[in-house]
């Protein structure tokens, strides 16, 4: 099972980390027969899982319940709580409740925030307390309000400078690793080649450590979301589109079930 010390032996052995969202037991199943290295519990399951129109409405519940999913579906693989909108902003003492809450009743390895220098002092809180930190920085959904929607991240000095800055703080902070979301290729790799605690990109280019992907997105369930950063592996939608209506078909004109699928008295 890989831990936060495998893992930066990994980025110095210069092996490449694979992690996937993973919201329910099902998924987080097939993914660890996959071999895939990390399952994320991402925030993301608001938008993909529960129909909210962005990840803000996403509460602490949601994301325990869907790690304790995730973890019953994987007992080996390192599974990740993303730690969602007000979760560890609103006081350090909640923050550590709050983080402390998904190792404990969750069965996560770890916990994802989003922030950089700001967050520094927290990471190393946490951190000492014994609950591993993934950092997050570029693109942070949570901050989208503030940001200015959805943009391409790091393409200025002055952003460069600013991202720069966040990781080295969080990676002295005591984060094991760091996610690089929406970022331009050239800043991404700069901070990659400045850290000795791994990057994971999504929309970030080449030359980070590892990727992540969302679960649905990867599998061409979401239909109509096609990022140009997105590798879309398989098209399911159309696939269980077909299948749910040959399905329909069937109970309409009484082809199922068939003699195979009932039972007898003796």
């Amino acid at each position: 099972m890989l831990d936060v010390v495998k893992l930066k032996d990994m980025k110095k052995k210069g092996e490449k980390i694979a992690m996937i969202t993973a919201y329910d037991c099902i998924s987080a199943s097939i993914a660890e027969e996959a071999g895939i290295d990390l399952l994320l519990v991402g925030d993301s399951l608001g938008n993909v899982v529960l129909g909210y129109e962005n990840t803000l409405p996403v509460t602490v519940n949601d994301i325990l319940q869907h790690t304790q999913a995730v973890r019953r579906g994987s007992t080996k693989s390192f599974v990740i709580s993303d730690m969602p909108f007000l979760s560890f902003q609103v006081s350090e003492e909640k923050a550590i409740e709050n983080c402390g809450l998904m190792l404990k009743e969750g069965g996560a390895n770890a916990v994802k925030l989003e922030g950089g220098i700001e967050i520094a002092p927290l990471v190393k809180r946490l951190t000492t307390f014994g609950i591993p930190v993934m950092g997050h920085l570029g693109l942070t959904p949570q901050s989208i309000n503030q940001i200015g929607g959805y943009r391409v991240q790091g393409k200025t000095e002055d952003e460069k400078r600013t991202l720069l800055k966040s990781a080295s703080a969080l990676e002295d902070a005591g984060a094991f690793a760091v996610v690089l979301e929406l970022m331009v290729e050239e800043t991404a790799k700069e901070i990659t080649e400045s850290l000795m605690i791994p990057t994971i990109g999504i929309g970030a280019g080449r030359y980070c450590d590892g990727q992540v992907l969302v679960w649905h997105d990867l599998l061409g369930i979401n239909k109509g979301f096609r990022p140009k950063f997105l590798k879309t592996y398989e098209d399911l939608y159309d696939k269980i589109l077909t299948a749910l209506k040959r399905y329909s078909s069937d109970v309409k004109s009484g082809a199922f079930p068939e003699e195979s699928n009932v039972f007898h008295s003796k």
